[in-house]
């Protein structure tokens, strides 16, 4: 730097370029010290760091089953008065429309400052620097997923700040409604993140199978919990038997076809196989978790290359030497740095970890996913919008995402939501797997029928697999204590029970259980709820709380699903509960306790833990 601390025109820090534009109220490139204020690039204008555009011009600012009383009959409900049960679909809440900025004639107030922006700069004077927060650019970058699309949301998130023409870098495939849509906000996260072993670009002769049209060699799915607060990450192993079901698929052509499904098959073929897509690994996913993922995203070998290399590479620890003539990989005993195509062969290896086989790989995966991440959060360049650039760039041209994934804009929104969290609460974990019993020489593996669904049920009721500080003692304790005290009698318990967002025909299904099975005879079909319901409730008056305990106690609802209220007057004019069937119930009989942790015995490791590769 000179004198003056003012340094040369090619030691620019990129920072420095973005200054407050006191018209829109946002932070915008200027480029040189003479050079006209412009917005983000777009993906057409792409202006690299240090060129000034033509005088004069500005580039253009990037956009921003129900039912009614009855039984069922030839699959929908009906009543006693042979009334058909009610279908009711939830409207779509419309979008707020954006103001403009006022009528001709009217005087325009100056915008207000943003609590927190720094003030604008004086005419003639150059802006002050963006105070460089962490909140969002560091808290974006901190989250990455799959081996290797797992990363990608965190690369692409992060460098939201130059970004518009990385838009063309990221390639989308159609959905096929395998989703739900999308993720959103103010809901719990699932995101289905798939490594192929589909050999693409030079230097990848020898990974994969030759030939491969990219199986799904490596799948996790990742779970944020709806506070943003915990998150548990599950590998699903590429040799577990499942049934793939039928997969409606996009062709290129944009016509529709039907991919037929197989039964007992291994979960990787549910990618590549007889043409199928992503979408197809997503609804696998679905039928053997009862999980429906958000989005998907997928990325094949030249991904674990290029983000390792971008962000400098990462630390692993190994607890002996691995030689894996296989996986070329060559590391000796201790912390060693790897990168490129050793990371690649670090995360590929199997045979000399562990048993040798797939899960063994897994836990070295996961292992080197935990080291990635703490890398990228205790990375203080991440701040720079230089090495951002960079690190985006990698993962954006290394991914391919669902077609409700396929901008900057929502991988920026996605990677924020992923940023509130904190690594010490992010749990790897495995789907819980013993050998197949069919083969007398172990190959395969199938869902351990014992802990499986436990994990699978935590996921879907967005338990978490870490204890989180910010749950409350005092109130949990509170909860518990609705189920204790005394119980009345099955036979004096009064309840209307009501759909809330179970499948049609729930309640009947539940009346015809609690009346015939377990002696709830004061029991009635209410018909539809007001509205609909992610879990089953129970609301009771104070006198009816020895009811509320016996019939939760049949039921299996846990205190939380209790509600504290009123009552309500049945049809014949007594004061009963009201039961809500809500979209966790499963079925009559099927107990609707949350499980608090996971099973015994399952392994699990959480991202902010060093752990080495034996």
């Amino acid at each position: 730097m000179d004198a003056q601390g003012r340094g040369r025109a090619d030691d620019i820090d990129p920072a420095d370029q973005w200054v407050l534009n006191p018209e829109t109220g946002e932070y915008e490139l200027r480029l040189g010290p003479s050079a006209p204020q412009s917005a983000v690039p777009g993906p057409r204008a792409a202006v690299p760091a240090g060129t000034a555009p033509a005088r004069g011009r500005r580039a253009a600012p990037a956009t921003p089953g129900r039912e009614s009383p009855g039984r069922r009959t030839s699959g929908r409900g009906t009543s006693g008065r042979g009334t058909p049960d009610r279908e009711t679909s939830s409207p779509e809440t419309p979008g707020r429309d954006v103001p403009g900025r006022g009528a001709p004639g009217r005087q325009v107030p100056p915008p207000r400052r943003r609590r927190g922006a720094p003030e604008e700069p004086l005419p003639g004077r150059r802006g002050r620097r963006p105070v460089k927060k962490t909140s969002k650019a560091r808290k974006a970058l901190l989250w990455t997923g799959g081996t290797m699309a797992f990363v990608l949301v965190a690369a692409a998130g992060g460098a939201y700040l130059y970004i518009e023409h990385l838009n063309g870098n990221i390639q989308s495939v159609a959905d096929d409604g395998a989703s739900t849509g999308g993720f959103q906000k103010d809901k719990a996260i699932n995101i289905l993140v798939i490594g192929t072993d589909k050999r693409t670009g030079s230097g990848n002769e020898g990974y994969g199978d030759a030939g491969s049209v990219g199986h799904a060699d490596t799948t996790i799915l990742l779970h944020v919990s709806k506070d943003r607060t915990n998150a548990t990450a599950l590998s699903i192993p590429r040799d577990l038997i499942v049934d793939v079901p039928d997969c409606p698929t996009q062709q290129a052509d944009g016509s529709q076809k039907i991919i037929p499904g197989t039964a007992g098959v291994r979960f990787n073929t549910s990618l590549g196989q007889d043409g199928r897509t992503p979408s197809c690994t997503v609804r696998t996913v679905t039928e053997l978790t009862g999980v429906t993922p958000d989005n998907f995203m997928v990325a094949d070998f030249n991904a674990v290359k290029t983000l390792t290399t971008a962000v400098g590479g990462v630390d692993v620890c190994l607890a002996k030497d691995i030689k894996d003539p296989d996986s070329h990989l060559d590391l000796k005993k201790g912390t060693q740095h790897i990168s490129g195509e050793t990371a690649l062969a670090f995360v590929r290896t199997r045979h000399a970890v562990g048993l040798g086989g797939d899960l063994s790989r897994i836990t070295l995966q996961q292992q080197f996913l935990s080291a990635l991440m703490r890398k990228l959060k205790s990375n203080d360049t991440l701040t720079s919008p230089s090495k951002m650039i960079k690190l985006a760039e990698a993962g954006t041209k290394a991914l391919t995402v669902d077609s409700n994934l396929d901008s900057i804009n929502k991988l920026k929104d996605l990677g924020l939501e992923l940023g509130k969290l904190n690594t010490k609460n992010l749990t790897f974990t495995t789907v819980p797997v013993i050998d197949n019993p069919a083969e007398k020489v172990k190959a395969t593996v199938v869902v351990n029928p014992s802990s499986a669904p436990q994990v699978f049920s935590m996921i879907r009721k967005d338990v978490s697999f870490t204890e989180v500080k910010a749950q409350k003692k005092k109130e949990a304790a509170a909860v518990a204590a609705r189920l204790k005290g005394t119980k009345a009698p099955a036979s004096q318990v009064r309840v209307r029970i009501m759909n809330g967002g179970a499948v049609a025909g729930s309640a009947q299904e539940t009346l015809n259980w609690l009346q015939l099975d377990e002696g709830v005879e004061k029991s009635e079909n209410a018909g539809n709820a007001p509205e609909e319901l992610a879990r089953t409730t129970l609301e009771y008056a104070p006198d009816q709380a020895d009811q509320a305990r016996r019939l939760a106690d049949i039921m299996g609802l846990s205190g939380s699903a209790m509600k504290p209220g009123k009552s309500v007057t049945n049809s014949q004019g007594l004061p009963a509960m009201t039961l809500t069937l809500g979209k966790d119930f499963e079925g009559a009989g099927v107990s609707l306790t949350t499980p608090t942790k996971a099973p015994e015995g399952i392994r699990k490791s959480t991202a902010d833990k060093v752990e080495c590769a034996e």
